[in-house]
């Protein structure tokens, strides 16, 4: 039985040295700050970006399609796999939860890992997410096949097993869509390999929170001309009247010749606005993305926001779904479904522009005779033409001729 109890039963690799594994520590960085999955994504920077991508990706439409005999597609709902798809991919969740699930451990650990379930005659019929972080991808050195080895960590993650149980599983039964790797096999860690700068931005964002924690005043040194008797005190009174946020602003006041000199540097000679600032752009190049999607819109302004958007759907977008989209044609579809389907995300919300712009160009589609009204009315949703009053006619300029035939009118005169 499987993860889930529904799924048959698989044999067991002949050999489980390790050839080929994902093993890439978080840890400190330079700047002395852990840097995991958890800590990163306290950072605003690194949990926008993060959440712009799997948002945006899980909220596509993703369809299974089948070839028409001639010329196009359609989908095809008479496959298990189209529900599975498109709606819910397991009793649990929406087919956006799942992928959602699923993108978001693919940026922070590199990739994403479901159980794939079959009826008997291997047809999916449900998905099920697995944790990045419990899953080895190794190599059988003596058949050179792939198989995981998913390990349990918590007692009731995996039913009827217990924690430091080790799962085998066979390839046919994952399915795996790796980020940027360097053998081909997983992806790495976008946060494990970028961890100094994320470290960076958590040393800074510290420093700032423990600067208004202090009440938004620099350290410094007390002086007092005679000897103290008991100088800690002094410490512990100082601090209980004028530290931390809530004693801003207080006037201090001074006695017995006590002076007070200040040691640190303040935030604008160390610069940590601009500090943090630089950090936000750094993680947005990390992940690819736009920096006014994170709100940041220094750089952005009204003629150039929305090629930016574009640009996000082709180059960040882009690549995403056609990694999906080929592990899932890999693994989901069977021998006999695959040469006539195909599996698509519909990006084309995404890349529509204006009101004015989409017109102009329906208006050259309609007039050149490539778009009949109802293309257009599909495409923005709206109710069709009845077929009798023209819908799906197609109609072009009458004064365009083909070339070969042109003057032979004339002649004819």
């Amino acid at each position: 039985m499987g993860l889930f109890g529904r799924s048959k039963s698989r044999d067991k690799p002949s050999n489980y040295r390790v050839g080929t594994r994902f093993a890439w520590l978080f840890g400190k960085s330079t700047s002395g700050k852990l840097v995991n999955e958890k800590t990163s994504m306290q950072v605003s920077a690194v949990y926008a970006c993060v959440r712009v991508i799997a948002e945006s990706i899980a909220s596509l439409p993703l369809d299974l399609f089948r070839y028409r005999e001639g010329n196009g597609s359609e989908k095809d709902r008479s496959l298990p796999l189209y529900s599975v798809l498109h709606d819910e991919p397991n009793p649990n969740m929406t087919s956006f939860t799942f992928r959602e699930t699923l993108i978001t451990q693919q940026m922070l650990w590199g990739n994403a890992y479901a159980q794939i379930i079959r009826n008997m005659r291997g047809q999916v019929i449900a998905l099920y997410p697995l944790m990045s972080d419990q899953m080895e991808v190794n190599i059988d050195p003596d058949s050179g096949e792939i198989y995981y080895l998913y390990r349990v960590t918590r007692d009731d993650a995996v039913p009827g097993f217990k924690v430091g149980d080790q799962f085998p599983l066979k390839a046919e039964d994952v399915l795996h869509v790796p980020g940027l790797g360097f053998d081909g096999l997983v992806g790495y860690s976008p946060i494990a390999m970028m961890r100094n700068s994320i470290g960076a931005s958590i040393a800074t964002e510290e420093y700032g929170s423990r600067f208004f924690e202090n009440g938004a005043t620099p350290a410094g040194v007390l002086q007092h001309p005679g000897v103290l008797k008991d100088p800690e005190k002094l410490r512990e009174s100082w601090n209980k009247a004028y530290g931390g946020s809530g004693n801003a602003g207080k006037v201090a006041i001074l006695e017995e010749g006590l002076t007070f000199s200040t040691i640190g540097i303040p935030p604008k000679d160390a610069q940590m606005l601009e500090m943090r600032r630089f950090q936000v752009e750094d993680i947005a190049r990390i992940f690819r993305v736009p920096p006014h999607m994170i709100g940041d819109l220094e750089h952005a302004t009204f003629s150039n926001i929305e090629h930016q958007s574009l640009e996000f759907v082709k180059y960040t977008l882009g690549p995403w779904m056609a990694r999906w989209e080929q592990a899932m044609r890999r693994r989901l579809l069977n021998s006999f479904e695959k040469p006539d389907h195909y599996i698509q995300f519909n990006p084309e919300g995404l890349l529509r522009g204006d009101l004015k712009s989409r017109n102009e160009a329906y208006a050259t589609a309609r007039q050149n005779g490539w778009m009949s009204a109802n293309d257009i009315r599909r495409k923005e949703g709206m109710d069709l033409i009845p077929e009798e009053l023209g819908g799906d006619r197609y109609l072009c300029n009458g004064n365009m001729v083909d070339i070969a035939t042109a003057g032979k009118e004339a002649t004819n005169e």
